[in-house]
């Protein structure tokens, strides 16, 4: 199994701005710390912000921000939305699967279970799991008071 590198930069988003909490980051911010483009990350933040993850403010000290505490942000949450229109595995592609073993085939059952038992696990961990506490995270991530 493998993560798109868009549920990868969103998780780095997040845990960015969970570093940050009580201030506004910049995408520019953002962009350099988690060594992404921010052509790229723009569209991830749009989705965190419609998915209620994120809280843009615009103008001079605007930015970004968590929409809600990081200890109610659940990461397998966060992985089901963004993963969500990526199918694991050919046959379940719907219109697109064309294996001919897809009716008949167990292999598709067992791999949708150690999938929702990925997710399952997941959804117990909290994005301020990931970042309370982790001092070599906050040294890589933590920005400066904007005066």
């Amino acid at each position: 199994m493998r993560i798109t590198k868009r549920t990868n930069l969103a998780m780095r988003v997040l845990m960015f701005c969970a570093v940050n909490t009580g201030r506004n980051v910049t995408k520019a911010q953002i962009a350099k710390g988690c060594n992404s483009s921010e052509n790229h990350l723009g569209h991830v933040v749009n989705q965190l912000g419609q998915f209620g993850y994120l809280n843009t403010i615009r103008g001079r000290r605007g930015g970004l921000r968590l929409a809600r505490p990081a200890s109610e942000v659940s990461i397998g949450e966060v992985f089901r939305k963004f993963e969500a229109d990526v199918p694991i595995a050919e046959c379940f592609s719907g219109a697109d699967n064309t294996c001919p073993l897809a009716p008949v085939c167990r292999l598709r059952g067992e791999i949708r279970c150690a999938v929702e038992a990925f997710y399952s696990h997941l959804d117990t961990v909290m994005l301020d799991e990931l970042v309370d506490r982790n001092e070599g995270l906050c040294r890589l991530l933590e920005q400066p008071e904007m005066a």
